[in-house]
């Protein structure tokens, strides 16, 4: 793809490819690790708390510094920070020292980093490509992180979790940002005239609280941002939590499985994104990009219920494929809607603020989650957690001139298209 012969982009990619991979393998050791040391669903949650509470609340200050100071930079110190508490958590491991406490501690540190990681990552493609390559660079980076997150990673966590311990496989993620830290450092060298590569040109202009202000002005005068993040919100808050806590509960301890098999269900999932991006890579946009983001999300939570409905691994398999292929078409879309349509020095804090409405009432998931499925049964909880977030999902299109937006943006690209043949 014409994407991969920038070479700042392939550096950038390349990096994230070898670090997904790792946290791939982070994911198994985590949730192994923290049903090891408890049995019960509230281990995981508290972990999912500790990792998201930082993330959540550090979120609008990542996208300020996103938008203020060079973007590169500030992705390559938040993967060094992971890369040495990864190292430190690998060794209490080894050692057989680690604690659930201590690992909530690293886990929140992890999140601090990711709420400085994520929205740098996001605003610095349109710095590195062309518009027309934006769906590509999207369409690679959801064919790679579930190949790595969700199939390869999980995998090798699997293999290093049964032969080596949860502790190898921690080393093995830190090794990872290593390897991501040196390459974002390699992309100062060799860029265009561009001078600060992913420093975007309004920084420094402005007192950070006006910065702020501006970008949520922004976000709330278009009903496609402000809309999608409050569904996604409240979805989230339905479904997230027994997802994520649940899924590795019922392979080891409803159906009896192992590490290897919590890896082959993930890896599943894997496969569904993987098929996904790459058809989306060949096929490019649809026309109406609201309304389908909004159909495949609904579906793809709907899939939520079938963890619940599984009796057999090979089922768990499935409805983990169709959860990931139908967020992943999803994703793809909306990652490029926002690259094209929102300005390029409001992108970082619109991002953050992407993440930090939609993954808001997260901790509360998963704190909810642990006393639901005592109550309710792991299976129950599964099942209403899959039709109330695809309800939750599909009332975001019913809001007053969100299906508009589509014909509005085709208007936008239309007009751009024009404007460049123009100038040609």
């Amino acid at each position: 793809m014409s994407a991969l012969s920038n070479r700042s982009f392939r550096l950038l990619f390349g990096g994230r490819c070898v670090s997904l991979l790792g946290d791939g393998a982070f994911l198994v050791a985590m949730a192994w690790e923290a049903y090891t040391l408890s049995d019960a669903p509230t281990a995981l949650s508290l972990l999912g708390i500790a990792m998201t509470v930082p993330l959540i609340a550090l979120l609008l200050v990542g996208g300020l510094v996103s938008d203020r100071h060079d973007r590169r930079r500030t992705m390559l110190m938040a993967d060094a920070v992971r890369a040495a508490l990864l190292a430190l958590m690998g060794a209490l491991a080894v050692s057989g020292e680690l604690r659930l406490w201590q690992m909530m501690i690293f886990v929140a540190v992890y999140g601090a980093a990711q709420a400085f990681f994520d929205p740098a990552s996001d605003a610095i493609l349109p710095e590195l490509l062309a518009p027309e390559q934006l769906g590509q660079a999207n369409a690679l980076d959801q064919m790679v992180r579930p190949l790595a997150l969700r199939m390869a990673g999980p995998a090798l966590g699997g293999i290093l979790v049964g032969t080596l311990g949860p502790g190898a496989a921690f080393v093995a993620d830190g090794a990872t940002f290593v390897a991501s830290a040196l390459a974002l450092w390699a992309m100062s060298s060799g860029t265009p005239a561009r001078a600060a590569l992913g420093r975007p040109a309004s920084a420094g202009r402005s007192s950070r609280g006006s910065d702020l202000r501006e970008g949520w002005r922004y976000v709330r005068g278009q009903v496609w941002l402000w809309g999608t993040f409050s569904s996604a919100g409240v979805a989230y808050l339905l479904f997230m939590g027994p997802a994520e806590v649940l899924l590795p509960f019922m392979v080891k301890h409803v159906l009896r499985g192992s590490g290897l098999q919590l890896g082959l269900v993930l890896g599943a999932g894997g496969l569904g994104s993987v098929g996904c991006a790459l058809a989306m890579s060949r096929s490019g946009l649809p026309r109406r990009s609201m309304t389908f983001i909004y159909a495949v999300w609904t579906l793809g939570t709907l899939a939520v219920a079938g963890y619940g409905l599984a009796s057999a691994m090979w089922q768990l398999m499935v409805a983990s494929l169709a959860f990931n292929l139908l967020e992943t078409a999803g994703t793809v879309v909306w990652a490029t809607m926002k690259q094209r349509h929102v300005p390029g020095g409001l992108l970082g804090r619109v991002s953050s603020l992407d993440w930090l409405i939609s993954i808001g009432l997260l901790p509360v998931s998963l704190a909810l989650t642990g006393p639901v499925s005592a109550a309710l049964g792991v299976r129950t909880t599964l099942i209403a957690a899959g039709l109330a977030g695809a309800a939750a999902t599909l009332c975001g299109l019913m809001l007053p001139g969100m299906q508009r937006v589509d014909l509005d943006m085709a208007d936008l690209d239309t007009m751009d298209l024009d404007s460049e043949v123009c100038l040609t």
